[in-house]
């Protein structure tokens, strides 16, 4: 097993809620929330009605959201690697795919019974969220931080010339 920057890399592949594996997870969602934004501007956009369609994009506008909150959880050194980090991103998968994904379903298949999953969506999101709150601060505590003294600063940002 070999550590990078971005958490555990394994065989040179990464877990989905490893750093890597996140950013990578994050990014495909991401990408298929803007591909679900171009479907439901246009083809779509006369198809349903506009109820319908502010719907579809509530669906991917928080496909969106939570898309870059996977991103953050394997950005975020404190929440790399940690069971809240991960926990937090399995909570935004689920509240993806429950509260995109029946919003997306309730739209396009037109039965509305898909609407009574989006709540479960919703508390996903916000464990996702609360999980990813704690994760930090249990994890990066102002006792944690450690500055290096004022003039060493100083000079770090100000290096001397080389002389010739």
């Amino acid at each position: 097993m070999m550590e990078s920057a971005w958490g555990s890399v394994s065989s040179g592949s990464a877990s989905a809620s490893s750093g890597s594996g996140a950013v990578a997870s994050g990014a495909f969602v991401a990408m298929l929330a803007v591909a679900a934004g171009a479907f439901g501007a246009h083809a779509l956009k006369g198809r349903l009605s506009p109820d319908d369609l502010a719907i579809f994009e509530t669906a991917a506008r928080y496909q969106m959201y939570h898309a870059l909150a996977l991103i953050v959880t394997g950005l975020v050194p404190r929440c790399r690697g940690t069971a809240c980090g991960r926990a937090a991103f399995w909570s935004f998968v689920a509240g993806i795919v429950l509260f995109s994904g029946s919003l997306y379903a309730l739209v396009l298949s037109g039965e509305r019974r898909w609407g009574a999953v989006t709540p479960l969506g919703g508390a996903a999101f916000m464990l996702g969220w609360l999980l990813l709150g704690i994760s930090a601060i249990r994890r990066c505590r102002a006792s944690d931080v450690r500055l290096p003294p004022r003039a060493a600063r100083r000079a770090d940002a100000h290096p001397a010339e080389p002389r010739p």
